[in-house]
């Protein structure tokens, strides 16, 4: 039999092990995927850390997938040899349980997670089940397209979904992996688009990528910068910090949602009377399913909307996960197989 490499974690907080196996080949209703390319997501860490209940180790994380399909399990339809595709966090749905008989096939109950309940794409292979490929646009590189099947379908599907229509004032608090997306697709979709983040330093990459005013929430008041512009119909949260998410629930208009992408690991504080004096929610958003992944990859090819990226070879991955963790990467760190 063939041999690839696999990144792979050997148990609940262990070190990671660049390790031969087998290729696998696909069961009835998957795909086997030549890896091209691999983004690192902080979500990674529930892989790495054992943080999920009921994960099978050894286990290769990743869910920031592209490649290129080159075997068919049986049963599968609609999918070819040699088609570019993509693969998210979301690995998977069954079509015939009660969420997804009422289309709501992200709670799917026995939805797969790409990386967490099989293997993922630290690898030169790995398969998926068929109802998480997305296909990917010619002109976006493996590269480019990792990436966008997690912290793009996040950021762009909640935008796309948020109620907020052209020439509305949408805010995206955070400029990091979620934030500097999250901007660029606020822009391009017609929004008045308002970047917060930490630090005067900021402003000339937040206007770079389509802000049209910044909030240093260092040295402002970000709910009161808010308040002067008209008031947010949505502020997308995308930080991890629930004191920076309640300082800016004052500046929502009327109707207005903060939108919660990011998820701190301390309660967010939320004054009652301030939803209802003005009508005012906060929700969270879960990323998106596959055609949700397939339409964020066509619109961000149409719009130029890109990730900004650190690259590292699939044999660096302990080192690029640590620079992934330590916050310092400008902005997603993608691994690739060649």
């Amino acid at each position: 039999m063939s041999k690839m490499r696999v990144v792979q974690v050997g148990e609940p907080k262990g070190p990671f092990e660049l390790v031969e196996r087998e290729i696998p080949e696909p069961a009835a209703g998957w795909v086997r995927l030549k890896v091209e390319a691999c983004g690192i997501c902080h979500s990674d860490v529930l892989t790495k850390e054992g943080i999920l209940p009921g994960i099978q180790y050894p286990r290769v994380p990743g869910h920031e997938v592209a490649g290129t399909i080159d075997a068919i399990g049986a049963g599968v339809v609609g999918w070819t040899e040699g088609q570019r595709v993509g693969v998210g966090w979301h690995g998977g749905y069954c079509g015939h349980c009660e969420p997804c008989r009422r289309g709501q096939f992200f709670a799917c109950e026995w939805g797969q997670i790409t990386g967490i309940t099989y293997d993922g794409g630290y690898g030169d292979y790995m398969v998926a089940h068929a109802s998480a490929l997305a296909l990917l646009p010619e002109k976006l590189s493996a590269v480019e397209a990792g990436p966008l099947v997690c912290a793009g379908v996040t950021t762009f599907n909640s935008l796309r979904n948020s109620g907020a229509r052209p020439n509305d004032l949408v805010a995206v608090l955070g400029l990091g992996g979620l934030g500097h997306l999250g901007v660029q697709f606020a822009a391009k979709m017609g929004f008045k688009t308002v970047a917060i983040a930490r630090g005067s330093d900021k402003e000339p990459l937040a206007r770079q990528l389509g802000a049209h005013h910044y909030i240093d929430s260092q040295a402002q008041d970000p709910a009161a910068e808010l308040v002067k512009m008209g008031g947010a119909k949505i502020i997308l949260a995308t930080v991890t910090n629930a004191e920076a998410m309640t300082a800016t629930l004052g500046g929502l208009g009327v109707n207005g949602k903060l939108m919660v992408l990011g998820a701190p690991d301390k309660p967010l504080e939320v004054p009652a009377f301030l939803l209802i004096v003005g009508s005012r929610s906060v929700a969270g958003w879960y990323s998106g399913t596959s055609i949700d992944s397939q339409d964020t990859l066509s619109f961000s090819n149409l719009t130029g909307v890109r990730a900004m990226t650190e690259v590292y070879p699939l044999e660096r991955a302990a080192e690029a996960y640590e620079r992934m963790m330590s916050g310092k990467a400008r902005f997603r760190v993608v691994l690739t197989t060649s």
